[in-house]
């Protein structure tokens, strides 16, 4: 665990997990709504080199209601992100936000339940991937 969420270091590379991670999260009823290329923004934005990073904007669309219907600001904290980045042995790491670090923060035990539900489906997306 990390800070701000889930980690697991594979042992696949970059490409290979950019791949099973929209599948693993299908698995588990998410979407992959948005997905930032950080290496090819910060590039085109910056002229500076970094290593392999995408964000992918993850959405499990019952959830996502419940949650919008418990509180509409917890809009702000949707959809739950998702990142695969290459580490300096190359190997792919994925991490997924904790929605128990943000969603359960406010202190409602609506989004509480919701969160902790989603936390759990997103642990299993990373205890899935090789």
């Amino acid at each position: 665990m990390t800070t701000f969420g889930m980690r697991k270091t594979l042992q696949c590379g970059f490409d290979e997990a950019l791949a099973r991670v929209p599948e693993a999260l299908a698995k588990e009823g998410f979407g992959v709504l948005t997905e930032i290329d950080m290496q090819a923004t910060m590039a085109k934005k910056l002229g500076v080199e970094f290593r392999r990073y995408r964000i992918l904007g993850a959405c499990n669309p019952p959830f996502a209601r419940a949650a919008l219907q418990t509180r509409l600001d917890v809009g702000l904290l949707l959809p739950c992100n998702v990142v695969v980045y290459e580490d300096d042995e190359q190997r792919a790491v994925v991490m997924a936000i904790d929605p128990m670090q943000t969603m359960a923060a406010a202190g409602d035990p609506g989004l509480a339940e919701i969160a902790a539900e989603v936390g759990a489906k997103l642990a299993r997306v990373l205890e899935s991937l090789p």
